[in-house]
């Protein structure tokens, strides 16, 4: 089961030890999810389209692919 983050900083603190992230855009709703893989789970967290690129230059994913 994936794990929802709230907070913005401490999902940028889990994709220091992500393998990949992965981001999905859903103009309909307003926002993306972004999804950041590590060894033992997956934890996502939703950021609206607007605030999207400047959250996405903090991740520190070693592969952003959009999906």
């Amino acid at each position: 089961m994936p794990v929802e983050i709230y907070d913005k900083n401490e999902f940028i603190a889990i994709t220091e030890r992500a393998i990949e992230c992965r981001v999905k855009r859903l103009p309909k709703e307003g926002i993306a999810k972004v999804k950041a893989r590590t060894k033992s789970k997956l934890y996502t967290i939703k950021i609206k389209l607007d605030e999207l690129d400047d959250f996405l230059k903090k991740l520190k994913c070693k592969e952003i692919v959009e999906v």
